[in-house]
Protein backbone atom coordinates (compact mmCIF):
# COMPACT_ATOMS: atom_id res chain seq x y z
CA UNK A 1 0.00 0.00 0.00
CA UNK A 2 2.66 2.42 0.97
CA UNK A 3 4.49 1.82 -2.17
CA UNK A 4 1.13 2.04 -4.53
CA UNK A 5 0.77 4.95 -2.92
CA UNK A 6 3.65 6.74 -3.23
CA UNK A 7 3.91 5.57 -6.79
CA UNK A 8 0.38 7.29 -7.25
CA UNK A 9 2.05 10.69 -6.34
CA UNK A 10 3.93 11.91 -10.28
CA UNK A 11 0.34 10.90 -11.98
CA UNK A 12 -1.32 13.20 -10.14
CA UNK A 13 0.57 16.25 -9.70
CA UNK A 14 1.11 15.38 -13.96
CA UNK A 15 -2.91 15.46 -14.63
CA UNK A 16 -3.11 18.36 -11.59
CA UNK A 17 -0.08 20.86 -11.95
CA UNK A 18 1.06 21.84 -8.75
CA UNK A 19 0.57 25.48 -7.61
CA UNK A 20 4.63 25.73 -7.62
CA UNK A 21 4.35 24.71 -10.76
CA UNK A 22 1.17 26.80 -11.55
CA UNK A 23 3.21 30.06 -10.25
CA UNK A 24 6.59 29.28 -11.96
CA UNK A 25 7.55 31.93 -14.04
CA UNK A 26 8.91 31.04 -17.27
CA UNK A 27 11.31 32.94 -20.35
CA UNK A 28 7.43 33.56 -21.67
CA UNK A 29 6.40 35.72 -19.25
CA UNK A 30 9.22 37.50 -18.40
CA UNK A 31 9.58 38.41 -22.09
CA UNK A 32 5.71 39.45 -22.34
CA UNK A 33 5.71 40.82 -18.65
CA UNK A 34 8.86 42.92 -20.08
CA UNK A 35 6.94 44.24 -23.26
CA UNK A 36 3.86 45.54 -20.85
CA UNK A 37 5.90 47.07 -18.68
CA UNK A 38 7.69 49.26 -21.54
CA UNK A 39 4.66 49.62 -23.38
CA UNK A 40 2.79 50.96 -20.29
CA UNK A 41 6.29 52.97 -20.07
CA UNK A 42 5.75 55.04 -22.94
CA UNK A 43 1.65 55.49 -21.63
CA UNK A 44 2.72 56.75 -18.28
CA UNK A 45 4.98 59.62 -20.24
CA UNK A 46 2.50 60.48 -22.47
CA UNK A 47 0.53 61.09 -19.36
CA UNK A 48 2.91 63.13 -17.43
CA UNK A 49 2.37 65.76 -19.82
CA UNK A 50 -1.28 65.15 -20.41
CA UNK A 51 -2.29 64.87 -16.88
CA UNK A 52 -1.28 68.75 -16.41
CA UNK A 53 -4.07 70.46 -17.70
CA UNK A 54 -7.03 68.34 -15.99
CA UNK A 55 -5.37 68.53 -12.73
CA UNK A 56 -5.22 72.57 -12.80
CA UNK A 57 -8.89 72.28 -13.82
CA UNK A 58 -9.71 69.49 -10.48
CA UNK A 59 -7.56 71.13 -8.15
CA UNK A 60 -9.57 73.91 -7.49
CA UNK A 61 -12.72 72.67 -7.70
CA UNK A 62 -11.74 70.87 -4.31
CA UNK A 63 -8.27 69.92 -2.79
CA UNK A 64 -7.84 66.63 -3.40
CA UNK A 65 -9.84 65.98 -6.28
CA UNK A 66 -6.69 65.49 -9.02
CA UNK A 67 -6.68 61.47 -7.71
CA UNK A 68 -8.81 60.83 -10.23
CA UNK A 69 -5.91 61.02 -12.52
CA UNK A 70 -4.04 58.71 -10.69
CA UNK A 71 -5.34 55.44 -12.70
CA UNK A 72 -3.45 55.96 -16.23
CA UNK A 73 -0.34 55.22 -13.90
CA UNK A 74 -1.34 52.03 -12.08
CA UNK A 75 -2.59 50.06 -15.15
CA UNK A 76 1.40 48.38 -15.65
CA UNK A 77 0.97 46.47 -12.66
CA UNK A 78 -3.28 45.28 -13.32
CA UNK A 79 -2.11 44.15 -17.10
CA UNK A 80 0.85 41.89 -15.44
CA UNK A 81 -1.02 40.56 -12.81
CA UNK A 82 -4.07 39.95 -15.17
CA UNK A 83 -1.94 38.52 -17.89
CA UNK A 84 1.03 36.78 -16.61
CA UNK A 85 -0.68 35.65 -13.20
CA UNK A 86 2.59 34.62 -11.42
CA UNK A 87 3.73 36.06 -8.03
CA UNK A 88 5.36 39.07 -8.55
CA UNK A 89 4.29 40.52 -11.97
CA UNK A 90 1.93 43.26 -10.97
CA UNK A 91 5.43 44.48 -9.14
CA UNK A 92 7.76 43.54 -12.15
CA UNK A 93 5.76 45.24 -14.76
CA UNK A 94 5.17 48.60 -12.56
CA UNK A 95 8.43 49.08 -12.32
CA UNK A 96 9.67 47.88 -15.69
CA UNK A 97 7.35 50.90 -16.73
CA UNK A 98 8.53 53.50 -13.73
CA UNK A 99 12.16 52.21 -15.02
CA UNK A 100 10.79 53.41 -18.68
CA UNK A 101 9.44 56.61 -17.48
CA UNK A 102 12.01 57.80 -15.42
CA UNK A 103 15.52 57.02 -18.27
CA UNK A 104 13.08 59.01 -20.68
CA UNK A 105 12.47 61.97 -17.66
CA UNK A 106 9.78 63.42 -15.78
CA UNK A 107 9.21 66.37 -13.16
CA UNK A 108 9.35 63.68 -10.25
CA UNK A 109 12.83 62.34 -10.83
CA UNK A 110 14.30 58.57 -11.24
CA UNK A 111 13.77 57.28 -7.69
CA UNK A 112 11.09 58.72 -6.23
CA UNK A 113 9.28 57.46 -9.79
CA UNK A 114 10.49 53.98 -9.78
CA UNK A 115 9.55 53.80 -5.92
CA UNK A 116 5.99 55.01 -6.26
CA UNK A 117 6.07 52.25 -9.40
CA UNK A 118 6.75 49.92 -6.50
CA UNK A 119 4.42 50.81 -4.21
CA UNK A 120 1.74 50.78 -6.82
CA UNK A 121 2.46 47.41 -7.56
CA UNK A 122 2.47 46.33 -4.29
CA UNK A 123 -1.19 47.36 -4.61
CA UNK A 124 -2.20 45.26 -6.76
CA UNK A 125 -0.40 42.03 -5.74
CA UNK A 126 -1.87 42.13 -2.30
CA UNK A 127 -5.34 41.49 -3.85
CA UNK A 128 -4.41 39.14 -6.61
CA UNK A 129 -1.77 36.84 -3.42
CA UNK A 130 -5.63 37.26 -1.34
CA UNK A 131 -7.22 35.38 -4.32
CA UNK A 132 -3.93 32.87 -4.16
CA UNK A 133 -3.38 33.81 -7.70
CA UNK A 134 -6.19 32.16 -8.83
CA UNK A 135 -9.22 34.30 -9.48
CA UNK A 136 -8.79 37.33 -12.57
CA UNK A 137 -12.04 38.43 -12.78
CA UNK A 138 -13.64 41.86 -13.13
CA UNK A 139 -14.19 42.18 -9.84
CA UNK A 140 -10.54 41.05 -8.61
CA UNK A 141 -9.06 43.19 -11.48
CA UNK A 142 -11.41 46.67 -9.74
CA UNK A 143 -9.87 45.63 -6.72
CA UNK A 144 -6.91 45.50 -7.63
CA UNK A 145 -6.35 48.78 -8.94
CA UNK A 146 -8.50 50.24 -6.21
CA UNK A 147 -5.62 48.78 -3.77
CA UNK A 148 -3.34 50.39 -6.11
CA UNK A 149 -4.74 53.69 -6.55
CA UNK A 150 -4.81 53.62 -2.27
CA UNK A 151 -1.51 52.52 -1.99
CA UNK A 152 0.03 55.03 -4.37
CA UNK A 153 -1.91 57.58 -3.09
CA UNK A 154 -0.32 56.63 0.56
CA UNK A 155 2.74 56.79 -1.19
CA UNK A 156 2.19 60.53 -2.21
CA UNK A 157 0.52 61.69 0.88
CA UNK A 158 4.08 60.79 3.05
CA UNK A 159 6.57 62.50 0.19
CA UNK A 160 4.50 64.84 -1.65
CA UNK A 161 1.59 66.31 0.78
CA UNK A 162 3.07 65.98 3.99
CA UNK A 163 1.30 67.54 6.54
CA UNK A 164 -2.25 67.99 4.70
CA UNK A 165 -5.60 68.94 6.07
CA UNK A 166 -7.75 65.48 6.54
CA UNK A 167 -10.00 66.54 4.54
CA UNK A 168 -7.57 66.72 1.40
CA UNK A 169 -6.00 63.66 2.03
CA UNK A 170 -9.53 61.52 2.58
CA UNK A 171 -10.28 63.12 -0.97
CA UNK A 172 -7.41 62.07 -2.58
CA UNK A 173 -7.38 58.15 -1.20
CA UNK A 174 -10.94 58.13 -2.46
CA UNK A 175 -10.64 59.57 -5.64
CA UNK A 176 -7.23 57.90 -6.24
CA UNK A 177 -8.83 54.20 -5.27
CA UNK A 178 -11.86 55.36 -7.95
CA UNK A 179 -9.64 56.43 -10.74
CA UNK A 180 -7.14 52.83 -9.76
CA UNK A 181 -10.51 50.95 -10.59
CA UNK A 182 -11.99 52.39 -13.04
CA UNK A 183 -9.05 53.52 -15.36
CA UNK A 184 -6.40 50.50 -14.46
CA UNK A 185 -9.18 48.07 -13.05
CA UNK A 186 -11.57 48.01 -15.86
CA UNK A 187 -9.29 49.55 -18.60
CA UNK A 188 -6.57 46.66 -17.90
CA UNK A 189 -9.42 44.00 -17.95
CA UNK A 190 -10.62 45.10 -20.93
CA UNK A 191 -7.07 45.53 -22.87
CA UNK A 192 -6.27 41.77 -21.66
CA UNK A 193 -10.26 40.56 -22.77
CA UNK A 194 -8.92 42.43 -26.26
CA UNK A 195 -5.64 40.48 -26.69
CA UNK A 196 -7.09 37.16 -25.63
CA UNK A 197 -9.29 37.59 -28.33
CA UNK A 198 -6.44 38.14 -30.75
CA UNK A 199 -5.05 34.83 -29.65
CA UNK A 200 -2.06 36.84 -28.43
CA UNK A 201 -2.42 35.37 -25.23
CA UNK A 202 -2.93 31.77 -26.47
CA UNK A 203 0.14 30.78 -24.24
CA UNK A 204 -0.91 32.12 -21.17
CA UNK A 205 -4.26 31.21 -19.07
CA UNK A 206 -5.84 34.35 -19.97
CA UNK A 207 -5.62 33.62 -23.74
CA UNK A 208 -6.81 29.62 -23.36
CA UNK A 209 -10.28 31.12 -20.96
CA UNK A 210 -11.14 33.99 -23.43
CA UNK A 211 -10.94 31.22 -26.65
CA UNK A 212 -12.35 28.58 -24.80
CA UNK A 213 -9.84 26.28 -24.29
CA UNK A 214 -8.64 24.20 -21.76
Amino acid sequence: MMRSSTTDRPAKAESNPSSAHRLRWRVVDIVVASVLGVATGLVFLLWDLAHVGPSALLTPLLPGLQGLLNGPWLLAGVLGALIVRKPGAAVYTEIVAAVVESLVGNQWGGLLTIEAGLVQGLGVELVVALFLYRRFDLPVALLAGAAAGVFGACNDLVLWYPGSAPGFAVTYLVTSAISGAVLAGLVGWLITKGLARTGALDRFAAGREARGRV
